[in-house]
């Protein structure tokens, strides 16, 4: 059971671009990218991406072997699910301890 933390944090805010300008400005972030609904900033050694909407806390963003397994074996073991989008693809598992992250393969 492989696994590695991805470089990509994401967060949300209501306004992503006064969240973004606030990264900018004092932490030196770049941004890189920006739609209606997404900043996305990039730093010398981790990606930040704000999306628009209510705050969740932080998520982090994990690779594993099988993004399925994976699921079903977290669900198995009192995590729950928060948002699963597979078209994005996105599947955001929030486990018992609080930690917010990302499946992806």
């Amino acid at each position: 059971m492989a696994n590695s933390f991805g470089t990509d944090i994401l967060i949300q805010a209501q306004d992503p671009r006064s969240a973004a300008n606030f990264y900018v400005q004092q932490l030196g972030f770049h941004v890189t990218g920006e739609t209606p609904q997404m900043m996305s900033l990039h730093g010398d050694h981790i990606n930040l991406f704000i999306e628009q909407g209510p705050a969740l806390g932080p998520v982090l963003e994990v690779t594993v072997d099988s993004v399925e397994e994976a699921k079903l074996r977290l669900l198995k073991n009192g995590c729950e699910i928060i948002k699963d989008e597979p078209d994005f693809p996105r599947c955001y598992v929030k486990d018992p301890f609080g930690l917010i992250y990302n499946l992806t393969s």
